[in-house]
C-alpha cells in the first residue's frame, strides 16, 4: 500500500495498513487505537477535541466518552514514555488531547518488498461477502479467521496474522503487490455466500510470484458442513504447499448458531463497554447451545478480564471466574493454542509466572504463527520485569 506514514521516536505508523512498528517490530494495537493515533499524529501539537477523536475512531456511531479515555490509556501504555521521558499524548483538561513530539511524514514512498521466509509462506485475504445481506459480513470474516487459525497450526508453514491480512479488506490491489508488502509467496482468496441453510464458498490459491493458480474450487454445501469445508480447504492448501497435513483436529461446535454467536462476539470485545456486555450475552448463549465449545469459553474468559480492567479495576471474584473459564477452555481443547495463551496470560496477571511460562511455551509449540501469543507474551515480559 502507498500513502502517508508517520515516524516518531522508534515508531512508524501506517494508517493505511493499520500497523504500528517499534524498531521495525509490530506493536499489538487495535483498530480503534490506530485510528486515534493517526488522527493525533496527523496534526502534531494541535489540540483535538474529544468529539473529533471519537468521530475518527467510531465514525457514524454514538459512543460514551469513557470509551475514548480507555483507548487513549491503552495507547499510552503501548507507546511508553517519549524520548524526553514525558508522554507522547497529553491531556488538555475538559477539551481533548494532543500529540507531543516530532513527526517525520513518510508519504508517497513505496515500501521495499519484504524478503520471503525459508518455509512456504501464505496470507489468507479477507473472504468477500457476495450475499445481499450485509449481516453475513461477519460470517465471511469468521471463515477467513478460522482458515488463518487452521493454517497457522501447520508446522513448516509461515502464515500472516489476521490483523495484517485484514488491512487489505475491500481494497482492489494486484496480488503481486500484496504479496510483496506482506513478504509471502502464496495468497488464498475467496468469497462466501450464505442463504438460509446453504453456503457457497469459492476459494483459490495463487502463487503471487508467477501469477499461477495452484488450486481453485467451489463448495456448495449445507451450512452444517461449513467446518468440513474449512478442513477440506486447509488440507488442500497444505497438500499443495507441503504435501501432507500435520495438525491435530480442532474443537468444532456442532451447533451453527453457537458458532455465529462466537464470531460476532469476538468482534465486540475491544470496542465499547456496551459492546462487551453484548459479547458476554452472546458467548453465554453460545455455551448454553454448545457446552463443550472451547473457543467460546476462552473468549468469555477474556471478556470477563478485559471488562474489569477497562472499568474501575479487576475484582477478585471476576478474575477468579475468568481464570476458571480459561482453564475450562484448555481442558476441552488442549491442542488449541488460543486457549493456551489466554490461560497463560491470565495466570501471569495472578503472578503465577512459572505456570504462565509453561502455558506460553505450549501455545508456541502448538502454533508458532499465532500473533496473539507473541503480543500477549510481550505484555507479560514487561509485567514480570524481564525487560533488559
Amino acid at each position: 500500500m502507498q500513502g502517508s506514514r508517520f515516524a516518531f521516536g522508534p515508531f512508524v505508523l501506517d494508517p493505511g495498513a493499520g500497523t504500528l512498528l517499534r524498531n521495525d517490530e509490530p506493536v499489538a494495537v487495535g483498530h480503534r487505537g490506530v485510528k486515534l493515533l493517526a488522527a493525533l499524529v496527523a496534526r502534531p501539537g494541535e489540540i483535538l477535541g474529544k468529539a473529533d477523536l471519537m468521530d475518527a475512531a467510531w465514525p457514524g456511531r454514538i459512543v460514551e466518552e469513557g470509551n475514548l479515555t480507555v483507548q487513549i490509556a491503552q495507547l499510552r501504555k503501548l507507546l511508553g514514555p517519549a524520548t524526553d521521558g514525558g508522554e507522547w499524548i497529553s491531556t488538555v483538561p475538559r477539551v481533548g488531547y494532543r500529540f507531543i513530539g516530532a513527526i517525520n511524514q513518510l508519504g508517497g514512498v513505496k515500501r521495499k518488498p519484504l524478503p520471503l521466509p525459508d518455509e512456504p509462506s501464505i496470507s489468507v485475504l479477507p473472504f468477500v461477502n457476495i450475499s445481499n445481506d450485509p449481516e453475513q459480513e461477519s460470517f465471511a470474516d469468521g471463515l477467513t479467521e478460522d482458515l488463518i487459525t487452521d493454517l497457522s497450526r501447520i508446522p513448516g508453514l509461515f502464515v500472516i496474522a489476521r490483523n495484517s491480512a485484514f488491512a487489505y479488506k475491500g481494497k482492489a490491489m494486484d496480488v503481486r503487490e500484496i504479496a510483496e508488502e506482506l513478504g509471502v509467496r502464496y495468497l488464498l482468496q475467496g468469497s462466501a455466500r450464505r442463504v438460509e441453510a446453504r453456503v457457497r464458498i469459492n476459494a483459490q490459491l495463487v502463487d503471487a510470484a508467477s501469477g499461477d493458480h495452484l488450486w481453485a474450487e467451489r463448495f456448495d454445501r449445507s451450512l452444517d458442513d461449513v467446518f468440513a469445508v474449512q478442513d477440506e480447504v486447509t488440507a488442500k492448501i497444505v497438500e499443495a504447499l507441503l504435501g501432507r497435513l500435520r495438525a491435530p483436529p480442532r474443537n468444532r461446535p456442532k451447533n451453527i448458531e453457537a458458532y455465529d454467536l462466537c464470531v460476532r462476539a469476538r468482534r465486540l470485545m475491544d470496542d465499547t463497554p456496551q459492546a462487551a456486555r453484548e459479547a458476554h450475552l452472546m458467548l453465554t448463549r453460545a455455551i448454553s447451545l454448545e457446552p463443550d465449545y472451547a473457543e467460546a469459553y476462552r473468549w468469555l474468559a477474556m471478556n470477563h478480564w478485559m471488562g474489569e480492567v477497562h472499568s474501575a479495576g479487576p475484582t477478585q471474584p471476576t478474575r477468579s471466574l475468568a481464570l476458571e473459564l480459561a482453564r475450562k477452555a484448555v481442558a476441552i481443547d488442549p491442542n488449541d493454542a488460543g486457549c493456551r495463551w489466554v490461560l497463560a496470560y491470565l495466570l501471569a496477571y495472578e503472578r503465577s509466572f512459572a505456570e504462565a511460562d509453561a502455558g506460553f511455551a505450549k501455545a508456541i509449540e502448538l502454533d508458532p504463527n499465532e500473533a496473539d501469543t507473541s503480543a500477549a507474551l510481550s505484555d507479560i515480559t514487561v509485567l514480570a520485569g524481564r525487560v533488559g
